[in-house]
């Protein structure tokens, strides 16, 4: 019975595996063919770069990627620093007005992105943030799903630790970064692919905020090459492949510590 219990697991996790790296193989592949031989198999003296030789001749494709890291180091960098000591005053600290605050996090999770962009787009006109990077990061340095999880995180956390640390002369300060911070590896890790992930993927922001192209993230720059190349899909799968390849490298370096946080995020102590 053990044995297959095992089989079918095994064969679930294959067809699931199947499911997300074919599409890549098949954009991977397909990117480095000439337009005559997409979606046909040809041996590989037809392989060529030349599609990615045009994304960064023909387009600001070092330019887009250039400002995607800038984009998503801010907002990452932000929302580790800013969301790990909200997450962990609403955790661990007793003041009055806590439990609203942490109602005001979920009710704001709850709130759809689309019900806010417009007060939000005035805003950033009126003080004169349209079409900058800042339009695109500082509002968003401060996630309150990644509060959420920051706090959730730190439930699990032993008071005991953190008396002990109070004991050998440690404030608040000191007992959150030289305690709390260095045993909290998987949710740092988690909030930071997660946070890179989505930032490093995001359309719908930059569209909205930014009409200079030579501020576009990458994605947004894909997307002016798809609506001119609508018909060489080669071209458009090499920016795809391109786009996707920084997002599996950061998962592959965190990834052990990505699993332990998401297994320990819904721990309360």
């Amino acid at each position: 019975m053990k044995v297959i219990k095992k089989f079918f697991l095994y064969l679930f996790l294959i067809v699931i595996l199947l499911v997300f790296i074919v599409p890549f193989l098949y954009a991977l592949y397909n990117s480095f063919l000439p337009l005559a031989d997409v979606d046909k198999l040809v041996p590989f003296s037809h392989f060529t770069v030349d599609n990615y030789v045009t994304l960064f001749t023909k387009y600001n494709m070092a330019r887009w990627i250039w400002n995607t890291v800038v984009m998503t180091l801010i907002i990452v960098l932000g929302n580790v620093w800013f969301t790990t000591m909200a997450g962990y005053a609403l955790a661990k600290f007793e003041f009055p007005g806590r439990s609203f605050l942490r109602f005001v996090v979920i009710v704001t999770m709850m709130v759809p992105f689309q019900l806010v962009v417009t007060p939000m787009y005035l805003t950033i006109v009126n003080i004169g943030w349209n079409n900058t990077m800042a339009s695109i990061t500082v509002p968003y340095v401060c996630q309150c799903i990644y509060v959420f999880f920051a706090q959730q995180y730190f439930y699990s956390i032993p008071k005991e630790m953190e008396e002990a640390a109070r004991l050998d002369g440690l404030g608040r300060a000191g007992v959150f970064f030289r305690i709390v911070l260095p045993i909290s590896k998987p949710c740092l890790t988690t909030i930071i692919i997660l946070c890179f992930t989505g930032t490093w993927n995001s359309y719908f922001v930059p569209a909205t905020f930014l009409t200079d192209e030579k501020l576009f993230p990458i994605v947004v720059g894909l997307n002016t090459v798809k609506a001119k190349y609508f018909a060489r899909p080669n071209l458009s799968l090499a920016g795809v492949i391109l786009l996707t390849l920084p997002v599996l490298v950061i998962y592959i370096i965190f990834q052990k510590w990505f699993i332990q946080g998401v297994a320990s995020s819904g721990i309360k102590e």
